[in-house]
């Protein structure tokens, strides 16, 4: 990896993590959903870095891809579990971290298996290990504990610009056994739950990508896709564009946009049978005598 490449993950790495540390504080009840998200991401750009992917603030058996509406009027109640989940860039170099915070008082036992899981994974980082070995290590800590992982949900290889790249780390032992290398950069992130292991899909989203550049003969998606070209692969919240675009219109366009499959579109997802859901992530770069953690 080259020095500027290095640099921009470690900066990218920095922010994110004292933006998560300072973000706690804002997780309480009553608090806007909205006013969480927001004030999350201006502080990523205040910081001098631009947002990765939309802040993800999911509760309870929501286990990904919860980003406010742009008039969402949901607020935290105090038995609430609540992830956030945050991404910062640099010139695309990008830091994926995420945590949970149990305002209920009755999932501590859950939340701390899963940090160890977390941890374990950490520590089997290097040069040549097995993602397989890592997701049976994860798999093993949560359920010893008492709780399962979430098998179809899993962390990810990250390149420039783009979030979900190349290998994935499952969270379950796996039949292929690909190999970790040095220079590879890679977010881990373990999901606990109580409920079936499993996430489905929701029939909304609130968060697309761009997928194929196609030519299109609506007006607004034109200026939609011209919002977004600098982001190229990152996702990006419906929300960002409303006041660009009139909001009725702007579903129109994205619907649209996504069945001609020049947007992709990522549903909300949910633990199959409502279990409560957890997260703790980490992004860590390979070195050559094992890894360095860019979002501690």
């Amino acid at each position: 990896m080259k020095e500027k490449e290095l640099t921009a993950y470690r900066q990218a790495g920095k922010i994110a993590s004292e933006v998560r540390k300072w973000s706690k504080s804002l997780i309480k009840k009553d608090a806007l959903v909205l006013d969480i998200a927001d004030k999350i991401e201006e502080k990523i750009t205040d910081k001098g870095a631009r947002i990765a992917f939309p802040v993800n603030v999911c509760l309870n058996d929501v286990a990904a891809h919860y980003t406010p509406k742009f008039n969402d009027e949901t607020t935290l109640k105090e038995d609430d579990i609540v992830t956030i989940d945050l991404g910062a860039h640099i010139d695309g170099y990008i830091a994926d971290t995420a945590y949970t915070i149990d305002l209920s008082g009755e999932y501590t036992e859950m939340l701390a298996a899963n940090k160890e899981a977390l941890e374990n994974a950490i520590n089997l980082v290097e040069p040549g290990a097995s993602v397989s070995d890592i997701g049976e290590t994860v798999y093993d800590t949560l359920t010893e504990s008492g709780y399962k992982p979430i098998e179809n949900l899993t962390g990810h290889e990250v390149k420039n610009y783009d979030l979900h790249a190349g290998i994935s780390i499952p969270n379950i032992k796996v039949p292929y056994d690909w190999k970790l290398q040095e220079g590879m950069v890679i977010a881990i992130e373990p999901f606990a739950t109580d409920g079936a292991g499993r996430v489905i899909e929701s029939n909304h989203a609130e968060i697309f990508s761009l997928k194929n550049i196609k030519p299109t003969r609506l007006k607004e998606a034109r200026l939609l896709l011209k919002e977004i070209e600098e982001r190229q692969k990152l996702p990006f919240a419906e929300r960002w564009l409303t006041k660009k675009i009139n909001p009725l219109r702007l579903s129109l366009v994205l619907r649209n946009l996504v069945a001609s499959e020049i947007l992709r579109a990522h549903p909300i997802l949910h633990e199959k049978e409502k279990g409560i859901v957890s997260q703790f992530e980490h992004t860590i770069i390979i070195t050559e005598d094992g890894c360095e953690v860019t979002t501690r």
